[in-house]
C-alpha cells in the first residue's frame, strides 16, 4: 500500500524525519559532489534532497507516482513537479543526466518495468542513486516511518532487479544505522552510529543507497524475450513454378 505524500511531508517535518534526511542526504552529496550544468530527475518523494541539489543544476524536475500523490516544489517560483505513472514516465529518451529514486521503488508493482523507465530517461553515462529500505533493518519494521511501507528490499533483491533493468551499481552503500524512535539521545546519537555501522558495515541498517550507471548494451542473457518465434510457412509452390505434368488442377 502507497503512503500519502502529505504523510511524508510531515515525516520529514518532524525531528526524526530531520535525522534521516540529513544522513541519507550525507551519502547523496558525497556520490555526486557536483551537478553543475545537469539535468536532474527526482522520482517518488525526492524533493527534502533535491532541494541540496537544485542550486547547482541546470534543471531539476520532481515527479511523484498517482498513488503517492503531488505537492508543489519548488515553493518558489515555477513549479517542477509532476503528478505521473511512474511506469510511462512523460520525458523523451535519453534526456536526464541525473536521477534520484527515493519513495518509489518499495510502492511500484512493477519494478522492472518502473527501473527500465528511469533507464530510458537517462542520458547515456547517467548515473541514478536509488535509496530502498532494507529488508533487514528495523526500520522497514516500523510503519510510523515511511520506510515502514511498501516492499522492502535485500542486498540480492535488488542486485537482481538493477540486472534486470539493464544497471550497473557502482556504488553500495547504506545509512540509518540509529533505531527510529524519537527519543531525544537517540537522535543526537545518531551520527555516533552511523559512523560505527558504516566503518565496520554492520547488518540492519534502514536503507540500501545504491548508485548505479546505464548499461548502453544488452546483454544476451539479460531478459528473456516476450516476442513468440514466428511460424514460418513455407509455400505450396515457388513463384512461377509450372505444375508437374502428373499433377492434375483443382476443377
Amino acid at each position: 500500500m502507497s503512503i500519502d505524500v502529505l504523510d511524508l511531508r510531515s515525516f520529514y517535518a518532524s525531528p526524526l524525519g530531520a535525522v534521516a534526511q540529513r544522513l541519507i542526504a550525507s551519502v547523496i552529496e558525497r556520490q555526486w559532489t557536483s551537478c553543475v550544468g545537469l539535468s536532474v530527475l527526482g522520482v517518488g518523494f525526492a524533493i527534502p534532497y533535491l532541494d541540496r541539489l537544485r542550486p547547482d543544476a541546470v534543471r531539476t524536475l520532481a515527479f511523484m507516482p498517482a498513488e503517492q500523490g503531488v505537492v508543489n516544489w519548488p515553493p518558489d517560483g515555477l513549479s517542477a513537479s509532476a503528478l505521473v505513472d511512474v511506469t510511462a514516465l512523460p520525458l523523451p529518451d535519453s534526456c536526464m543526466d541525473r536521477v534520484l529514486v527515493v519513495h518509489a521503488l518499495e510502492m511500484a508493482d512493477q519494478p522492472v518495468e518502473f527501473l527500465s523507465e528511469v533507464w530510458r530517461v537517462l542520458a547515456p553515462g547517467g548515473r541514478m542513486i536509488l535509496v530502498a529500505p532494507n529488508r533487514a533493518g528495523v526500520w522497514a519494521r516500523v510503519d510510523k516511518t515511511p520506510f515502514g511501507h511498501g516492499q522492502p528490499y535485500s542486498g540480492s533483491q535488488l542486485r537482481t532487479l538493477l540486472r534486470d533493468a539493464l544497471f550497473t551499481p557502482v556504488y553500495w552503500g547504506e545509512a540509518l544505522y540509529a533505531p527510529p524512535f524519537q527519543r531525544p539521545y537517540l537522535m543526537r546519537s545518531a551520527p555516533m552510529f552511523e559512523k560505527i555501522g558504516s566503518r565496520l558495515s554492520l547488518p540492519g541498517a534502514g536503507v540500501h543507497i545504491i548508485e548505479a550507471t546505464k548499461q548502453l548494451y544488452r546483454p544476451t542473457l539479460a531478459r528473456r524475450s516476450l516476442r513468440r518465434r514466428a511460424i514460418e510457412f513455407q509455400p505450396a509452390l515457388a513463384p512461377g513454378a509450372r505444375l508437374s505434368s502428373d499433377a492434375t488442377p483443382n476443377a
